[in-house]
């Protein structure tokens, strides 16, 4: 059952809603073989950091083993100034 209001023919045709038609591939333009993507500068730098963060990461990570094996061997001989100035900085600062 249709009921019309003023000439409208039901909820369908509200506000003249005009579907619009997706274009073929025949109807394809030559500027969408030409679509290129271009990243901004700040998305490029942010790559660049994470790259050099990855590189930084496993350096630490071969440090950290070499210094492992050191221990476990018995030949780490830590500099005792660095140490003990650390510490002291610790004890004085609350770092």
């Amino acid at each position: 059952m249709s009921v019309e209001f003023f000439g409208v023919g039901g909820p369908n045709q509200i506000g003249s809603l005009k579907k619009t038609q997706k274009p073929s591939s025949d109807q394809k333009t030559e500027t969408s073989k030409a679509d290129k993507v271009e990243f901004s500068s700040v998305l490029q730098d942010v790559h660049k950091a994470n790259a050099a963060k990855q590189s930084s990461d496993s350096d630490r990570a071969e440090r950290v083993e070499q210094i492992r094996a050191q221990i476990a061997d018995g030949s780490y001989k830590p500099d005792l100034e660095k140490v003990a100035s650390s510490l002291m900085q610790f004890l004085l600062e609350g770092k």
